[in-house]
C-alpha cells in the first residue's frame, strides 16, 4: 500500500497540533504555575485563564474525537485556529517575540491540516 506524503505531512502536524492544545490547556486547567505567571503577565487573571484553558480543552477534545467523527475534527481545527491567532497576537502585542514560535506554528499547523485533508473543502 503506497502512503502519500500529504498523508504523513497531515497525520505528524495533526500529532503536534494535539500535542501543542494538550500541554497549553492543560497547563492552564491543572494551574501550572509557570502558565499562571506568564498569564498574569499577559494581564489575564485566573478567572481568564482558567476560561481559556478550558475552551481549549473542549477544542482539544473534539480534536481528539475527531480520530472517529471526521466532520467534527475540521470544526476543532477552525476553533482552535482562533485561540493560537490570539495566542500570537497576544505575544506580539506584548513585544515577547522569542516566546511566540508556538503560537505560529500552531497557526501554520491548521492551515496545513485543513489543506491537507482530502474531506474538507473550503467554497468562497
Amino acid at each position: 500500500m503506497k502512503i502519500k506524503l500529504t498523508t504523513i505531512i497531515h497525520w505528524i502536524t495533526y500529532t503536534y497540533f494535539v500535542y501543542l492544545f494538550g500541554y497549553a490547556s492543560l497547563f492552564k486547567v491543572f494551574q501550572k504555575k509557570a502558565m499562571m505567571e506568564g498569564m498574569m503577565a499577559f494581564g489575564f487573571n485566573k478567572t481568564w485563564t482558567l476560561f481559556i484553558g478550558y475552551g481549549e480543552l473542549i477544542g482539544l477534545s473534539a480534536l481528539i474525537a475527531g480520530l472517529w467523527f471526521r466532520p467534527i475534527k475540521n470544526i476543532a481545527i477552525i476553533y482552535l485556529l482562533f485561540f493560537a491567532v490570539g495566542a500570537l497576537m497576544v505575544h506580539f502585542a506584548h513585544k515577547e517575540y522569542h516566546e511566540f514560535y508556538s503560537a505560529l506554528f500552531g497557526c501554520m499547523a491548521a492551515i496545513v491540516l485543513l489543506a491537507t485533508d482530502k474531506h474538507f473543502k473550503l467554497i468562497l
